[in-house]
């Protein structure tokens, strides 16, 4: 697969999204679930305004979305391709551990992990 100009440059600015530490522990901390924005401060240690930048700048990324509760707002991964994204940029570079992400899958029914099924899940799992 050769990239164009174009395509490569859309994948650095998908990565220059995700090449900031503060972005990564967000996203980490939603890849367990939903979770209201001062859950996301408490689990992070990442003050206002800080947080409410970097959330913003996730939205407009889209890989988060958001759901209002009264005067609560929650944050969620925004789809299975942005979880599938981040999941392996972690195991990429060890922050989640792989075998963790494929029995994650697994256990949420999926039939087809990273584009395996069959005997190639398999493979991939032992």
């Amino acid at each position: 697969m050769s990239l164009d100009r174009s395509q490569a440059d859309a994948m650095v600015e998908r990565l220059r999204t995700l090449a900031q530490p503060q972005r990564l522990m967000i996203l980490s901390v939603l890849l367990d679930g939903e979770r209201a924005v001062g859950e996301i401060e408490e689990a992070t240690g990442i003050g206002q305004p800080a947080l409410s930048q970097q959330l913003a700048e996730l939205r407009r990324a889209a890989l988060v979305v958001t759901r209002r509760e009264a005067r609560q707002i929650h944050y969620r991964i925004a789809d299975d391709a942005a979880e599938e994204r981040v999941r392996t940029l972690f195991a990429a570079f060890s922050a989640v551990h792989p075998i963790r992400h494929v029995r994650d899958r697994i256990d949420r029914g999926s039939s087809k992990v990273a584009g395996l099924s069959g005997a190639a899940m398999f493979a991939r799992i032992g």
